[in-house]
Formats: structure tokens, C-alpha cells, sequence
């Protein structure tokens, strides 16, 4: 593959606080491409250099491919209607309007709605739709799925895999970790305005362990559990509590949050 984005020694300051220190990245043309990062770490910073939205003090970003960009808080005038937003774009880019991705993406259904009228969802897939206007090569979405319900989150993974299949270049930031294990085919994470970790999600899988956390909701109070072996856990966790006659309400089983894995990443580097 040839790379759709090249990134060398990128430096950015704001003021005497320097995020980003020499940053060093390439993306490949056609890959599902994260990057990540705790809460200051430069993420944002670094994608919006990328993007052309933020001035760098130093260093080159090469990008080869018309860029769509998705951003994490975005919005549009509260009583526009889906049509005329695509409308808008499509002649601000000198773009034809493809109303079989329109249709993809379920803007039909909601057309007739003013933007304050729709959901998070919603308003996600138009923006979604008003970043593909131009027919990008290299898509940036930013946290594309935060907010969204589970049926929202699955529909919005299968128009990613949608756009790879299509050839496309997809920068995508996210702090879910079983997001971007299902969808990146590369994850670099930053962390005080360095890479720390470059490859894929079996990599990354590797390096910060399968661990999961159990959280149990019973009428005395809520508890989470780590482990490695939900099963395991999970038996031995509900056969306590039955013995105790504690009655469970609710039980929750993920993979914790990025800032969660990450954490523990630092610490096994630190020691």
C-alpha cells in the first residue's frame, strides 16, 4: 500500500505547553486507521493538524487524497432541514449529490425533520453524509460513535466497513477499545504528545491483556470486578452471592474504557 498520510516531526505548542513532540506516523491508503489517547495526550491536536485546521509550528504532513472530515462536536442551524444542509455542501464543493449513499445512510427517513428535531443518531449520520459529499479519499471521524445506542454503534461500524470496502482511507479516534478492535486495521495510541504504541489490534490486544470488567448491580449497592476469565468469574461471583441470598438486579460485561487499559500499559512501562 502507498501512504495517504505522511506525518514527520510535527511539532505544536500553545504557548510554553508543547503537545506534540516530534510526531512521526504514516497511514497506508485504504486502511481503518485509529489513533487514540487519554484526555490531553495531543490526540486532537494532531488530527486537526492533519485536517489542515490547526497551524503546526514545525515539521511536514503530507496528505495524499481529498480529505471528508467528521468532527467530534459539530453542529448546524437548529431549524435546517437534512436536504438543505446536503444541498448546501454539495455546492460548496461543486459536488453531484450521490443519493445512493443518502439512502445508505438513512437521510430520506428524516428529511422532512429540522435539525434540533433529531437524535444523536441522526444528526451523526447527516454529518457523516455532509463529510462523504465530495466523494473524499481519506475520511476523519472523531469519536463518530459517541452517544450513540447500541443499534447506532453497529449501523455506524457497518457504513466504516462500508467506505473500506470502497477503497477509502478511514483516521478514526475513539476511547472505545472493542470499537477499534473490530474495525482498525492499525492503532497508534499518543500519550504526552508521543507515540507509545504503533500496530495492530492484535498487538495492542496482546500488550495490555484481555482483561475484562464485570459490574454487578444488587439492591445493597454496585460493584465491579476485574478479571481475565469471565467465566470463571462470573460463576463463582453469582454462586457467592446466591449463598449470601443477595439478589442481582443487573450484571454489565465489557472490556473498560481506553484510559482504563492504557493506565496499566503506562505502569507495566514505567516499572
Amino acid at each position: 500500500m502507498s501512504s495517504a498520510i505522511q506525518v514527520r516531526e510535527l511539532r505544536k505548542s500553545y504557548g510554553s505547553h508543547m503537545v506534540l513532540k516530534g510526531l512521526d506516523l504514516q497511514i497506508e491508503k485504504g486502511e481503518i486507521f485509529a489513533l487514540l489517547g487519554v484526555n490531553g495526550a495531543g490526540k486532537t491536536t494532531a488530527l486537526e493538524c492533519m485536517e489542515g485546521l490547526r497551524k503546526y509550528d514545525s515539521g511536514t504532513i503530507t496528505v495524499n487524497g481529498k480529505m471528508g472530515i467528521q468532527l467530534q462536536l459539530s453542529s448546524l442551524p437548529a431549524h435546517i432541514k437534512p436536504m438543505e444542509a446536503i444541498k448546501l455542501f454539495a455546492k460548496w464543493n461543486s459536488a453531484k449529490i450521490d443519493y445512493t449513499m443518502l439512502n445508505a445512510l438513512g437521510i430520506k427517513e428524516i428529511e422532512k425533520k429540522q435539525y434540533l428535531q433529531l437524535s444523536t443518531g441522526q444528526k451523526r449520520r447527516l454529518q457523516l453524509a455532509l463529510a462523504l459529499i465530495s466523494n473524499p479519499d481519506i475520511i476523519f471521524l472523531d469519536e463518530p460513535t459517541a452517544g450513540l445506542d447500541v443499534e447506532g454503534r453497529l449501523s455506524f461500524h457497518e457504513q466504516i466497513r462500508t467506505l473500506k470496502a470502497q477503497g477509502k482511507t478511514v483516521v478514526l479516534a475513539s476511547h472505545d477499545m472493542a470499537e477499534v478492535e473490530t474495525l482498525c486495521s492499525r492503532i497508534a495510541i499518543l500519550n504526552n504528545g508521543n507515540i507509545v504504541f504503533c500496530g495492530t489490534a492484535s498487538e495492542l490486544t496482546d500488550k495490555v491483556g484481555k482483561k475484562y470488567f464485570i459490574h454487578i448491580k444488587t439492591q445493597q449497592e454496585d460493584c465491579t470486578f476485574e478479571t481475565d476469565n469471565i467465566e470463571d468469574t462470573l460463576i463463582s461471583l453469582l454462586c457467592e452471592l446466591k449463598q449470601k441470598k443477595i439478589h442481582v438486579s443487573d450484571i454489565k460485561v465489557d472490556r473498560g474504557t481506553l484510559e482504563q487499559h492504557f493506565i496499566e500499559m503506562a505502569g507495566r512501562e514505567a516499572e
